[in-house]
């Protein structure tokens, strides 16, 4: 009962649930179970409670009054088979609250559960003491024992079908706790199929959703394999398929062959969805998958032999849709909420410039996990004309080149990774001629005086082009990983220098910078940590692979092509955080 008690209070965010019984012979009521474990309700709820079971039906009172003010109070009858009387299912709150109709849906739901493991608790007994009785009388005399192998056989059916009722409830109480808290709509698949694969045993399920007039099917068999080709292809909402009038009538259709009895929900064949077409199914009940603002599809179960579909497995299909129907809701909204956010941190990574001389050429490579968006980036643009510098041909100049690590892993990561990103290109502009470190200072200060918490690392550099074909390299580091030069006869050197990373609370310092020249035939490697960083591995040894990898890298590999092997070989497997790869060639002449 305890159990029941715990699922009322989440399913109806009230902080008391109880399951309150009258012991038999006794005119006052007691508590079986309260959730949270070792708390009592105050007489006041008792009272309601020992009301609700007077008048026999639901109670779903706003406020109420005991000796220390106010509370809100749902009780909903527990019955025995013949109706008569059990217990009381209650949650309560301190808190005014008006019930709306999915509590009191909720509420009545989970009673019925509850009151079907009382009965069967009783119906178990009942069953023991009738198999006692038969085995006494099959003792006491030869001529009985057919009468008692009778009724051990009538134990043994009322015992099957006791245990059956039981495996419907505890799969509806599997089905609120896992499916409360699915990601994704893969997920949701899954946890579906492994909810029905150990008690209905269907031989395939279907989940097709609404999209835009059209139903989608994403199709889950219990294997895990796709069930017949074209059956992941979507398909008109007004076709005649029984998945699509199950969602245009927003009705549970049972789909079977021809049978004498008929009935308004029984239709003939054909197949339930054209993912079933192939398959042979005999029996499938399609059910709708009902939301808050309207049908969002339908939750197709097949079975590959004739299943008989009575009042007792329609509830229970009927609830098992509910809690998929809230579970694929919640699907959709985090995954429109993910591709907002990846939309967003995609329109902010750079379309790099046609440099002559230059070959350019960056890789941005997600977190594994769909609900981490990370504050990662690239960059390179054309520097300003120093005063008193002549202009030359366009993209002939100077180019910055920057890659950063924002910190955090959300959509405000992604947000400030955009805001530092412009306002480091606004401070290059501002202060033309002058060094990496002087533009990234210029951005320190306006992350102090504008309040913006931004921290992180990165690494700035100019690259100036040379009389001899060769670039001028200069750069700051913000706490960032090393770069890594490697020039055309495959020397590869870690260009370590760096001063402390960004962080809003610290007091914009000098920053220092380095140089290089960087000969025809080099290449330059800015990457973030999310390519070295791996869970259980040393760091330096990713780093040091990396550079190996680099150095045997054929000169005249496409930069593209590099960067993506670079992460096959280096990145980890499982990617907990989002990487950046940023690679520049002189090329040679």
């Amino acid at each position: 009962m305890n159990r029941f008690a715990r699922l009322a209070t989440r399913l109806l965010a009230a902080p008391l649930g109880l399951v309150w019984v009258r012991p038999a012979g006794e005119t006052a009521g007691a508590v079986s179970e309260c959730w949270p474990i070792g708390t009592s309700p105050d007489p006041a709820v008792v009272a309601c409670c020992r009301r609700v079971a007077e008048e026999g039906r639901p109670r779903f009172l706003q406020h109420a009054a005991d000796e220390s003010g106010a509370f809100a109070f749902a009780g909903v009858p527990l019955v025995g088979g013949s109706g008569e009387l059990l217990g009381v299912l209650a949650v309560t709150d301190h808190d005014l609250r008006a019930w709306g109709e999915d509590d009191r849906r909720d509420l009545s739901d989970l009673a019925a559960a509850c009151s079907a493991q009382m009965r069967m608790r009783m119906r178990s007994a009942t069953v023991r003491q009738a198999r006692e009785a038969a085995e006494d009388a099959a003792q006491a005399a030869e001529d009985a024992a057919q009468a008692a192998e009778d009724a051990a056989h009538a134990a043994e059916g009322e015992a099957v079908r006791v245990h059956a009722l039981l495996n419907r409830s505890e799969l509806l109480l599997r089905a609120s706790e896992d499916l409360a808290d699915t990601s994704g709509l893969d997920d949701v698949r899954q946890r579906v199929g492994d909810l029905v694969s150990g008690d209905l045993k269907p031989a395939c399920i279907d989940l097709v959703l609404v999209r835009h007039g059209m139903l989608h099917p994403v199709v889950s068999p219990l294997d895990g394999e796709p069930p017949g080709s074209g059956g992941t292809e979507p398909f008109a909402l007004v076709a005649d398929w029984p998945v699509a009038r199950t969602v245009r009538e927003n009705r549970m259709i049972v789909v079977d062959g021809p049978s004498e009895e008929g009935g308004a929900d029984a239709v003939a064949r054909p197949p339930a969805t054209p993912a079933f077409a192939s398959l042979g199914l005999v029996t499938a009940a399609c059910l709708p998958l009902r939301g808050t603002h309207g049908i969002l599809g339908a939750l197709v179960l097949g079975w590959d032999a004739a299943y008989g579909i009575g009042v007792d497995e329609r509830a229970v299909l009927t609830t098992l849709a509910g809690y998929t129907a809230q579970a694929v809701e919640r699907a959709l909204h985090l995954d429109e909420r993910i591709t907002v956010a990846r939309r967003l941190q995609l329109a902010m990574l750079t379309d790099l410039p046609d440099v002559p001389g230059l070959e350019l050429s960056a890789l941005y490579r997600p977190a594994a996990q769909d609900d981490m968006v990370g504050g990662d980036w690239y960059d390179a643009y054309p520097l300003p004309k120093a005063p008193g510098t002549a202009a030359g041909p366009p993209g002939t100049g100077a180019l910055a080149l920057t890659v950063g690590d924002i910190t955090g892993h959300d959509i405000r990561a992604a947000a400030l990774m955009g805001q530092v990103r412009s306002m480091l290109r606004q401070a290059d502009q501002d202060h033309p001629g002058d060094g990496p470190e002087r533009a990234l200072g210029a951005l320190e200060r306006a992350c102090r005086r504008l309040d913006l918490p931004a921290s992180g690392t990165a690494v700035h550099a100019h690259l100036t082009p040379q009389a001899d074909g060769h670039w001028h390299l200069r750069w700051t580091n913000a706490g960032h990983p090393a770069p890594l030069l490697v020039t055309a006869d495959g020397t590869v050197e870690s260009l370590d220098r760096h001063d402390v990373l960004l962080h809003h609370s610290l007091p914009p310092g000098p920053r220092t910078t380095d140089s290089r020249s960087l000969p025809p035939g080099s290449t330059l490697l800015l990457y973030t940590d999310g390519l070295v960083e791996e869970r259980g591995e040393d760091i330096g040894d990713n780093v040091d692979r990396l550079a190996r990898r680099l150095a045997a890298a054929p000169p005249d590999v496409p930069l593209d092509v590099l960067l993506r092997a670079l992460l096959d070989a280096v990145g980890p497997q499982e990617a907990l955080d989002d990487a950046v790869l940023f690679a520049v060639r002189v090329a040679t002449r």
